[in-house]
């Protein structure tokens, strides 16, 4: 199968990528910068923002893997009007398949990324392309980058009772893999991390893997955001899940050994 990946160059692209080149298929790969090819991979140049290469970029695919995300600025130009773009052109393009990967929660817990997310969602939905959506819960990295900020002043700072489900992009990837296999479902499926964890647990294995031992210093966060995140709004209860933990996270990156 030829597969084209937008965001090919985040945090889960770079796992995908190699994933489905493994599993056999002709990935091209999208990015708004020229890359080198190699190892399989096709790099072409497009930008969903500013509506460049699109229309290039998915000619002659059979499915496209949609990641692309304004994940920094949040804007509307990349997850919502870029995803109509990428609708439409892998439409006219005769794509038959649009896996859309999201975000657990999206529709629970009032973000304005979320939001965005959405009504990406809803394009992809309702588009002609035959579709399917994996709503994924938190990466690691994303949770370890929040409390590294959430500490920077000493104790982290936090709401000891809302609770994460951290998931590796590396087992996203196998279950895109398997979502293509099977074919464009049209339906929402959502994939989480094999635990659920309150925050204040999540600190103190972060604090332990780090070796700099923080105190936690709680605060209740207010309004609809903190009910829905303590209500479990980030997390799922569907399986199948994925296998590599909080803990295996933290090893691999901490390695157990003090970080300044």
């Amino acid at each position: 199968m030829r597969v084209l990946v937008t965001g090919a160059s985040g945090t889960l692209g770079r796992k995908v990528v190699p994933h489905l080149v493994a599993a056999g298929h002709e990935v091209r790969a999208m990015s708004r910068r020229p890359r080198p090819g190699g190892d399989g991979v096709e790099w072409v140049v497009a930008d969903l923002g500013a509506g460049t290469g699109v229309d290039l970029a998915v000619t002659g695919v059979d499915a496209v893997v949609h990641l692309a995300s304004a994940t920094r600025s949040f804007d509307a130009r990349v997850d919502v009007a870029g995803t109509r773009r990428l609708v439409t052109d892998s439409a006219e393009a005769g794509v038959r398949h649009l896996l859309y990967v999201s975000i657990v929660g999206i529709d629970e817990v009032p973000l304005r990324y979320y939001r965005l997310k959405l009504a990406a969602e809803r394009i992809v939905t309702t588009g002609e392309v035959p579709w399917s959506v994996l709503r994924a819960t938190q990466f690691p990295q994303l949770l370890d980058g929040m409390l590294r900020v959430a500490g920077r002043l000493g104790p982290v700072f936090g709401d000891r009772a809302m609770l994460v489900q951290p998931v590796d992009p590396g087992d996203v990837a196998g279950r895109i893999a398997d979502r293509l296999v099977a074919g464009p479902g049209r339906t929402i499926e959502e994939y989480g991390g094999p635990q659920v964890l309150r925050y204040d647990e999540a600190v103190a294995a972060w604090s332990v893997a780090r070796g700099r031992r923080r105190s936690l210093l709680s605060i209740r966060v207010p309004g609809r955001f903190g009910r829905a995140v303590r209500a479990g709004g980030l997390t799922t209860t569907a399986t199948p899940t994925g296998s590599r933990t909080w803990a295996d996270y933290l090893a691999d990156t901490y390695g157990g050994s003090a970080r300044k």
